[in-house]
């Protein structure tokens, strides 16, 4: 097995965006190598525990209304071509991601992480349902195959909050500076939403297939 670790966090539609494709190249190639790890990575790790409101946010993070329109436009016409419906709208809140960041890390306690972090995606961006919210991230574990009750109860507890933020930290400390960042066998990194076919080329290269190009 080849470890693939994914630093992500579940509000950035290009992380969204980025899964998909990955996802899209593993449907190519069920025979592929990766052990897929998701690692936690804050896009706002300032932001208020209980969150703020969507607009004012997005105002203040891209300089006015019609800035913040203008990059989403660009982000749903390559959701869209990713074959991913975004609902935009219907998000009203950006919330703080610690407890989703830990919901992660629970999932990959037990096995189910790569379908915790679809199910918070399509919480978040086809739903939009607040990800900061103890009863939505509940919901989402016991969605996935987890004890939604022993979640919400972690949850009211600081279990691994700190383990979280060290290995946000620890992150940052090796250059990731934003998500999705993409690194194979700890060595090749990848940074953003890579094209379906680019993960072929990898899965292929690392397979030994004839004529695959090599990763640099």
């Amino acid at each position: 097995m080849v470890r693939l670790d994914i630093f992500a966090d579940p509000i950035c539609p290009w992380c969204l965006i980025g899964k998909r494709l990955l996802d899209a190249a593993l449907d190519a190639r069920p025979d592929h190598p990766f052990e897929i790890v998701w690692q936690p990575f804050q896009l706002n790790p300032g932001m208020p525990r209980a969150g703020m409101d969507r607009r004012a946010y997005l105002e203040a993070k891209f300089g006015g209304q019609m800035e913040a329109v203008r990059a989403y436009a660009e982000i749903d016409e390559k959701a869209r071509a990713a074959g991913i419906e975004l609902n935009l709208a219907a998000i009203t809140r950006t919330p703080n991601t610690l407890d989703a960041q830990r919901l992660i890390h629970w999932a990959g306690l037990e096995g189910c992480q790569h379908a915790a972090v679809q199910a918070l995606f399509d919480a978040c961006f086809l739903e939009g349902r607040d990800i900061g919210a103890t009863g939505v991230l509940a919901a989402i574990a016991g969605a996935v195959g987890m004890d939604s009750g022993m979640v919400a109860r972690l949850l009211a507890s600081d279990a691994d909050a700190d383990a979280i933020r060290a290995r946000d930290a620890h992150a940052r400390s090796r250059g990731v500076t934003g998500v999705p960042t993409f690194i194979v066998a700890d060595h090749h990194v990848l940074v953003g939403a890579q094209p379906t076919a680019l993960w072929v080329q990898v899965i292929a290269e690392l397979a030994g297939d004839p004529g695959a190009q090599p990763l640099h």
